[in-house]
């Protein structure tokens, strides 16, 4: 019980600390989709990032199951994917619940999502803004951003490079190594 609590109090001081760090980009709290839990991006520092603005009723809606695909291949090697729903093509669920029936349940996502957000225009979300300022906004739905462990690089890819192609996963590779 000493130990748990011990344990407890060293985790809740070096988090913080951890986060004081991060790069200013990533220091965002978000919630995460059909859900009251939140994370802060800074918690995957010293990791690539694959950041998707995604929809449920787009012609491109089916990369979530080879987005699922990459997520398999490359997490215990560093990559986090990390999905933004977005209805700012219009091609997204009212409902929440129903956005989040799409990606769990259609098509087993387990990378994160979160909930629903602008990713283009003045109202994106900090970490779309910054992605739009330094590489562009997204054009259409299921832009892919990947971005360096030490957050220095973001290199984008269109709606039209899907998940699993060799210009993405040769990019990945070259980041987790």
């Amino acid at each position: 019980m000493i130990k748990q609590t011990i344990l407890a109090a060293a985790i809740a001081l070096v988090s913080p600390l951890s986060l004081a760090k991060c790069d200013d980009f990533t220091n965002v709290e978000m919630r995460k989709l059909r859900s009251k839990d939140t994370i802060n991006l800074c918690q995957f520092k010293d990791k690539p990032l694959l950041l998707v603005n995604t929809a449920s009723n787009c012609g491109f809606t089916g990369q979530f199951e080879d987005l699922e695909k990459l997520h398999q291949k490359y997490k215990d090697k560093g990559l986090v994917i990390i999905g933004f729903p977005s209805d700012d093509f219009f091609q997204e669920e009212n409902d929440e619940a129903d956005t989040a029936k799409v990606c769990f349940v259609n098509y087993g996502v387990t990378f994160t999502m979160i909930s629903t957000s602008d990713v283009r225009g003045d109202d994106a979300n900090a970490i779309f803004k910054h992605l739009g300022d330094k590489s562009g906004s997204p054009k259409w739905n299921f832009y892919k951003y990947l971005v360096s462990a030490d957050r220095k690089e973001i290199q984008r890819f269109g709606s039209r490079t899907k998940p699993l192609s060799e210009e993405l996963t040769t990019a990945i590779e070259n980041e987790i190594r």
